[in-house]
């Protein structure tokens, strides 16, 4: 070409008008369960290229059907830590009902050690404590002064009026009124006479499946028409509560026995049960009664008192009505990053709990101030159920009680 001409260079402007605003994803973020299914967050932006250079635009410039989601679904295939148990333990009991407990463990599944139970915190953890029975037990003989707690016979009295200052005496420290101490006499299968404290004035009777938020009270679990009566205790989170059993017509030779449980304590057991109290650890607890004669069972008083240790965080939540309101609660500023916050939620023993999302917002806040995903376990089979983001639920319960863990 170079006998030809060569024409100058130059540039024309083929557009002078700016692209259209448009939506910028950043790269999802780190995946927010360790195992299984998760939530990654990516950042979204309303952007626009202007003269060669990209320039950030409010969003409502860009078009909010094409906006892309800030969350979306993530799935961790190798879980890094799990739930690890030891062997289970004896039977508490050498005859009889018992229980038998394990030791748990969170475990890094790289290294096979034993790592912190924070790692282990979002993945539900099998129970380690069961029943357990090691056969009956042998039926004790006659004279022998055995302690265990057997239906208790009585001589008919010459002066029923006595017998029945006797028992008003007994109780003259429980603030019940005379006429709230009706003894009364009746015959077994067998034909013996038992005396039976009905207390129907002053506690009602029926009181199987009742939740019991008093103070301090009385509860008489004998002539119930159940074999299985489940009462509940309940108090505010400062407090505890302990159980003195004043009298027991368990037969525990015929697999008879009475079970405490609460969220930190399990004991279960028949004979010598006036000798000891029986502490919950927390404020609340939950006593059952399994019987076969009728007639027969335990009459308890039970008395609440600030917590020796405290076993609760600031934020958690105590409710037992019928009904009510949770709230995503705020960690404050100063508080501990692993702070977890909970609700729990405790109703009498016959009724079921539903929880419904009426309205779901947990995305990230500028001051991390908030929780942005939701723990649900049932108590009664430790099952847990997470839900994140803006997913609307209804979870039910299996049993009476439930708890709700706010993480972040």
């Amino acid at each position: 070409c170079h006998p030809v001409p060569k024409p100058e260079s130059r540039m024309e402007v083929c557009d002078l008008s700016p692209c259209p605003p448009r939506w910028k994803v950043t790269p999802a973020g780190p995946c927010s369960s360790s195992c299984g299914l998760g939530l990654a967050v990516q950042l979204v932006t309303c952007v626009q290229i202007h003269q060669g250079k990209e320039v950030l635009l409010e969003e409502r410039l860009c078009p909010a059907a094409e906006k892309p989601l800030a969350s979306i679904p993530c799935v961790v295939r190798m879980c890094s830590y799990e739930w690890s148990f030891s062997e289970w333990s004896e039977c508490s009991t050498s005859c009889g009902n018992g229980i038998q407990t394990r030791q748990d463990f969170c475990l890094n599944l790289l290294t096979r050690k034993h790592v912190k139970p924070i790692f282990c915190r979002h993945f539900p953890k099998a129970i380690v404590v069961r029943g357990c029975s090691t056969g009956p037990c042998p039926e004790p003989v006659v004279g022998t002064g055995s302690h265990g707690a057997q239906l208790q016979t009585v001589t008919p009295a010459t002066h029923p009026t006595t017998a029945v200052a006797a028992k008003e005496a007994r109780y003259k420290d429980l603030d019940l009124l005379p006429s709230a101490v009706p003894w009364e006499r009746t015959k077994t299968r067998r034909g013996e006479e038992v005396e039976i404290g009905a207390y129907c004035k002053q506690l009602g009777c029926g009181v199987c499946g009742k939740l019991f938020l008093n103070a301090s009270g009385l509860i008489n679990m004998t002539g119930v028409e159940s074999s299985d009566c489940t009462v509940a205790i309940g108090r505010p989170l400062r407090e505890e509560i302990t159980v003195h059993i004043l009298e027991s017509s368990l037969n525990c030779s015929a697999g008879e026995v009475v079970l405490f449980s609460g969220r930190m304590m399990w004991r279960t057991g028949c004979r010598n049960l006036t000798l000891s109290p029986i502490n919950s650890r927390t404020n609340t607890l939950i006593v059952k009664q399994r019987v076969l004669l009728p007639g027969n069972g335990v009459i308890l008083q039970y008395n609440s008192r600030t917590a020796t240790k405290k076993y609760y965080q600031d934020c958690d939540k105590q409710l037992f009505g019928p009904q009510g309101e949770i709230v995503n609660p705020v960690r404050l500023p100063d508080q501990r990053q692993e702070v977890v916050c909970r609700t729990f939620i405790n109703m009498a023993p016959r009724h079921r709990i539903a929880i419904r999302a009426l309205y779901v917002d947990l995305g990230n806040e500028s001051n991390q101030t908030h929780f942005n995903y939701i723990l649900v376990r049932d108590v009664s089979t430790m099952k847990t159920m997470v839900f994140h983001g803006k997913q609307q639920f209804v979870w039910q319960s299996t049993g009476s009680q439930a708890e709700i863990e706010f993480h972040e």
